[in-house]
């Protein structure tokens, strides 16, 4: 019963470490809202429900990618029956998120990720437009 006091700092000195972001964030006046996104104005709808793109459209991509390289199988057939064409740039650049800047880069930069690998092989559809103005 002598430790009493030892095992009570450690658990305060432990409370504190594991609390530490929510109190530096506090401090610093800033909140961790995610960030505001750029929201397509064409399209109303996405190829998945908003909650499933949210959390799970890396393996939707990656689906998507093993089905086009591999397969051939270039045609998606969303849960609500209609049918897009398996495309990063074509479907969900062109179509409803126009600005990779100001929708895929936000959300990735927010979270900490380096950013996808995709576009290791696609182009910007931005980018391809500032090309051939020039």
């Amino acid at each position: 019963m002598r430790d009493r006091g030892i095992i009570l700092s450690g658990l305060g000195i432990f409370l504190v470490l594991i609390t530490f972001p929510v109190w530096w964030d506090i401090a610093q006046g800033k909140s961790s809202k995610p960030p505001e996104l750029k929201l397509p104005v064409t399209a109303k709808q996405c190829v998945a429900p908003v909650e499933f793109m949210k959390t799970s459209h890396m393996q939707l991509l990656v689906e998507w990618r093993e089905a086009v390289v591999r397969n051939g199988d270039r045609t998606f057939h969303s849960y609500d029956g209609k049918t897009y064409a398996r495309s990063l740039t074509g479907t969900c650049l062109k179509q409803c998120h126009e600005n990779k800047a100001e929708f895929c880069d936000r959300c990735h930069s927010y979270a900490g990720e380096q950013g996808p690998y995709c576009w290791d092989c696609h182009v910007d559809p931005a980018k391809l437009t500032l090309r051939s103005s020039r």
